[in-house]
């Protein structure tokens, strides 16, 4: 079973993250985890910048590093940038202390406070000590995009179904999803713009 609205129970429960937003708005916040990688995140930047939509991209730090480039793209068009730790870590299988410097080594490249934890994994100590130093973003629905087991037709139809206003919306440009990707967002974003949503930035936790 795949859940792609975060249950209210686990937004309660971990209340030191931002999870979404108020159901009043009609404003919705599209994120991207991974990159930037050349052969994903320069088509994703075409595509909203033809529809003027802006996002924010959750970079790992050695692909900044890879690809400095593209990651001065993404800011001169007037994206927002997250820290995604140095080397994508996963913090239920490193010590804090690896997994601070992670987040550390990231931050010497990507100028943010917003943060958002490789899969989504990080307990409740290391949340209460990351937060003291930056905004942890989560999601309120994620799109499924790296799963084969989804086909595009399910992941849109639970789109039209669930997303609505306030959501911060999970996708990626990990090269790996690269074909997919190149299919499944403007579906995505037809979906979101059919359902008078409109596309917001997370300017207000810079």
């Amino acid at each position: 079973m795949r859940i792609f609205r975060t249950p209210s129970i686990i937004r309660k429960i971990f209340f030191k993250r931002t999870w979404g937003f108020s159901m009043d708005t009609n404003e919705v916040y599209l994120t991207f985890d991974d990159g930037p990688h050349p052969a994903i995140t320069p088509w994703v930047l075409d595509n909203l910048k033809a529809q003027n939509i802006k996002a924010c991209f959750f970079c790992v730090g050695e692909n900044v590093k890879r690809f400095p480039d593209i990651f001065q793209r993404i800011i001169d068009e007037g994206h927002q940038v997250g820290n995604h730790t140095m080397y994508h870590t996963k913090s239920h299988k490193t010590s804090f202390k690896v997994y601070k410097r992670s987040i550390e080594e990231a931050a010497e490249l990507i100028p943010s406070k917003l943060f958002r934890p490789p899969y989504g994994r990080l307990s409740s100590y290391r949340a209460r000590k990351i937060s003291k130093h930056y905004q942890i973003i989560m999601w309120s629905w994620l799109s499924y995009d790296f799963d084969n087991t989804l086909s595009n037709e399910q992941i849109l139809f639970n789109a039209n179904k669930n997303i609505q206003g306030g959501d911060i919306i999970v996708v990626h440009d990990n090269y790996k999803f690269t074909e997919r990707q190149k299919v499944l967002l403007p579906q995505l974003i037809d979906v979101i713009n059919r359902k008078n949503l409109m596309f917001g930035t997370l300017t207000k936790l810079k």
